[in-house]
């Protein structure tokens, strides 16, 4: 009979998915920065880009005290999720309205990343992971800021300008 599933299981398992989406945003960003218009999103992507590898390095550490090899497990959402957005630039590029698809396509993103490392920390919590639950706390409170700096360029600026382009 195969051996139950525990908590502990399903921690590993989701830990090597976010890993693996960590890595594809990774690869991402620099794409999404090309194609924003706005030098703050542009800027905003290329700060993502470095707190991103913080996060991948954080995972990493994550990993070691559960004494786990970091590895990724294909994470087909955030692939669609990152398909979508190559399809809002291929359609939008050099328009009004590229800024603001951009910024809905990295909040997806984002909003995936949130509930992935919300969930981390609660299950490293259950576990006695401590200093695990910080690492993923520090990360999930760096999403959380990306998320509302979205939020920001969307209401002040992006929307505006795709909506007069009309």
């Amino acid at each position: 009979m195969a051996k139950e599933k525990t908590l502990e299981d399903l921690f590993y398992d989701t830990l090597k998915d976010i890993y693996f989406a960590e890595r594809q945003i990774l690869r991402a960003l620099p794409k999404m920065a090309r194609a924003a218009q706005s030098q703050e999103l542009k800027a905003g992507f290329e700060k993502h880009r470095e707190e991103t590898e913080g996060h991948v390095e954080r995972l990493q550490q994550v990993f070691e005290i559960i004494g786990k090899r970091a590895q990724g497990k294909t994470c087909e959402a955030i692939q669609g999720i990152i398909a979508e957005g190559e399809e809002i630039i291929e359609e939008f590029k050099g328009t009004a309205a590229i800024d603001a698809g951009l910024i809905s396509s990295a909040q997806a993103v984002e909003h995936y990343e949130i509930a992935r490392y919300g969930t981390l920390k609660t299950w490293a919590q259950t576990l006695g992971f401590k200093e695990a639950v910080r690492l993923l706390d520090q990360t999930l409170q760096e999403e959380g800021r990306t998320d509302q700096l979205l939020t920001k360029l969307a209401t002040t600026a992006a929307n505006q300008k795709a909506s007069r382009a009309a």
